[in-house]
C-alpha cells in the first residue's frame, strides 16, 4: 500500500511544481486563441474551461489506460512508481506541447506541427503513421464497444459475427462512428462528453471508495525483485510499450489538437493538457490496485488474466451491485468517446493535409466514407481471425508510442529556438526512440531478435539520433 500511495504523491507533486514549470518554458500569451480568431461553427468553437476539461479527458482516456493497468501490473508494484514518473516527466509535457503549440498555431494538427518544426521529410513519414494509428484504433474500439455491450446487456457469450446480435450491435456503434464526426464540436461532444466524463470520474471514484470500505491487498516493493511478471517480460521496453496510454501516449497528440480549437484561453492549457494526462494517470493506477488485489487473490481465471473482463471483475469485487451499472456504462463510453474522436482527428488531418474546408458537409463526406470503408474493412478482418484483435492492439501500441517522438523533437525545436530548456523535451524524445526501436527489433510482432543484441542496437540507433540532432541545432538558431 505504501508504494501505490507514494506514487500517487508523486503525482500530485508533480502536478502542482513541474506542470508549472513546463508552463513557463512555453510562456503562455493573453492574445486571442483560434477558437476565438477563427470559430467556423464546426471545428473551431469556444467552449468553456470545465466543459474542455472533461471532453479531453474522455478523448484520451479510452480503454488504453485500463487495459494498460491490468496488464502494466503483472510487472509488479513498481508500477506504482514507473507510471506517475512517467506521466509527470514525459506524459503531461508531451500533452501540454502538444495543444499549446497547435493553439500557437493555429489549430494546426500534429502532421502540420511535424512539417513546420522538422520539415517534409518526417512530415511524409508521419502523416501516413498518424493516419494508420487512427484507422486502428477506431477499428479497435468499435469492436471493444460491441462485446462489452453484448457481454454486459445482453448477455452474449458467442462474439462472431454469425451472431445476429452481435451484427445489430456493431451496426449501431459503426452508424454513430461515422455520423458524429460530421457534426460540429459543440452540437455532440460539446453536450454529451462532460456527461460521460462524469460518470468516467465517478465509476472510478466507486472503485476507489471500495478499496476503503472492502479492504485491498496490494504489495510494496521488494528491492531484490522489481519485474514480477509471471511470463518474465522484461520492463524494458515491454513495461513503456504496455502501460502506454497511463505513462505516455502519442495518441494524445491527435486529441490536444481538437481541444486546441476550442479553449477560449492560453491560461486553460496546464488544466486541460497536462492536467487531464495526470488524472488519466490516477485511473491507470486506481485500476492497476485493483488489479493486483484479483490477481492475488486468484479471482481471475488464468486464461482471462490481462484481458478486458478482468475490469468487470473488479467492479464486482468493490462496487455494490445497485451501483455497479455505473462503472460498466463508464467503461463501455471509453472506446466510443475515444473511438469517435479519433475519427474525428483523422478527418481533421487529412481535410489539413489536403487544405480541404470543413464548413461545408459534402467536403466532411468525402473523407470520412472512404475512410469508415477502410475501418470496417480492418474490423471484419480482426473478427474472422481468431487473433486479430490481439494482433492490432499490439501493433497500436508501437505506434501510438512511435508518433510521440516527433511531438517531443518539434517541442524541443520550439524550446530551443525561443533559448528555453529544451531538454525537457529532447531526453523524453530520445528516451523513446530508444525503447520503439528496443521493442519492434526485441519482439515478436518485430524482428524478434535477441533481447541483448536488440539493446545494443536499440541503444546505437538512440547514439546515431543524438549526434543528427546536435549536428542540426544550428539551423533551429
Amino acid at each position: 500500500m505504501i508504494t501505490f500511495l507514494l506514487g500517487i504523491v508523486i503525482l500530485i507533486l508533480g502536478y502542482i511544481f513541474y506542470s508549472k514549470y513546463v508552463e513557463n518554458q512555453f510562456c503562455i500569451s493573453a492574445k486571442d486563441t483560434p477558437a476565438v480568431r477563427i470559430n467556423d461553427g464546426v471545428d473551431y468553437v469556444p467552449l468553456t474551461e470545465n466543459k474542455n476539461i472533461l471532453i479531453h479527458l474522455l478523448n484520451i482516456a479510452g480503454l488504453g489506460p485500463l487495459l494498460g493497468a491490468i496488464q502494466g501490473i503483472l510487472f509488479g508494484p513498481i508500477a506504482f512508481i514507473i507510471i506517475p514518473l512517467g506521466c509527470v516527466l514525459m506524459g503531461g509535457v508531451h500533452d501540454y506541447f502538444s495543444g499549446m503549440l497547435s493553439v500557437r498555431n493555429d489549430g494546426a494538427q500534429i502532421t502540420e506541427l511535424i512539417k513546420k518544426y522538422l520539415g517534409k521529410g518526417f512530415y511524409s513519414v508521419f502523416i501516413i503513421i498518424v493516419s494508420i494509428l487512427l484507422i486502428i484504433l477506431t477499428s479497435v474500439f468499435i469492436y471493444t464497444a460491441g462485446d462489452l455491450i453484448a457481454n454486459k446487456f445482453f448477455g452474449q457469450s458467442d462474439f462472431s459475427l454469425s451472431n445476429p446480435i452481435i451484427i445489430s450491435i456493431y451496426a449501431v456503434i459503426a452508424l454513430y462512428f461515422l455520423s458524429a464526426p460530421l457534426f460540429p464540436i459543440d452540437k455532440v461532444i460539446g453536450k454529451l462528453y462532460p456527461i460521460f466524463g462524469f460518470l468516467l470520474l465517478l465509476g472510478t471514484g466507486l472503485v476507489f471508495i471500495g478499496f476503503i470500505t472492502n479492504g485491498l491487498t496490494i504489495q510494496n516493493i521488494d528491492i531484490n525483485r522489481l519485474n514480477m511478471h509471471p511470463d518474465r517480460l522484461h520492463i524494458l521496453p515491454m513495461f513503456f510499450i504496455t502501460v502506454s496510454c497511463g505513462l505516455l501516449s502519442g495518441f494524445h497528440s491527435t486529441q490536444s489538437t481538437i481541444i486546441s480549437r476550442t479553449i477560449s484561453s492560453e491560461k486553460s492549457g496546464k488544466k486541460i493538457f497536462y492536467g487531464m494526462m495526470c488524472i488519466e494517470s490516477l485511473i491507470t493506477m486506481i485500476w492497476a490496485a485493483g488489479a493486483m488485489h484479483v490477481y492475488y487473490h486468484n479471482l481471475v481465471p488464468s486464461d482471462l488474466i490481462g484481458t478486458v473482463n478482468v475490469l468487470n471483475i473488479i467492479s464486482e469485487t468493490f462496487v455494490a451491485p445497485a451501483l455497479s451499472f455505473i462503472v460498466t456504462i463508464a467503461i463501455i463510453v471509453l472506446p466510443i468517446t475515444s473511438g469517435d474522436t479519433a475519427f474525428r482527428g483523422l478527418r481533421m488531418i487529412v481535410a489539413e493535409s489536403l487544405n480541404m474546408d470543413q464548413i461545408k458537409m459534402l467536403n466532411r463526406l468525402k473523407i470520412v466514407i472512404p475512410a469508415f470503408v477502410v475501418i470496417l474493412s480492418i474490423l471484419i478482418w480482426a473478427k474472422l481471425n481468431s487473433n486479430g484483435f490481439f494482433m492490432i492492439w499490439r501493433y497500436f501500441n508501437f505506434v501510438n508510442q512511435l508518433i510521440a517522438i516527433p511531438t517531443f523533437l518539434y517541442a524541443s525545436v520550439y524550446l530551443y529556438k525561443n533559448k528555453k530548456n529544451y531538454l525537457i523535451t529532447l531526453l523524453p524524445g530520445l528516451f523513446y526512440i530508444f525503447i520503439t526501436t528496443f521493442f519492434i527489433l526485441y519482439s515478436e510482432i518485430g524482428l524478434n531478435i535477441d533481447y541483448s543484441i536488440s539493446e545494443v542496437l536499440a541503444l546505437i540507433v538512440t547514439g546515431i539520433s543524438l549526434g543528427v540532432i546536435i549536428k542540426s541545432k544550428n539551423k533551429y538558431k
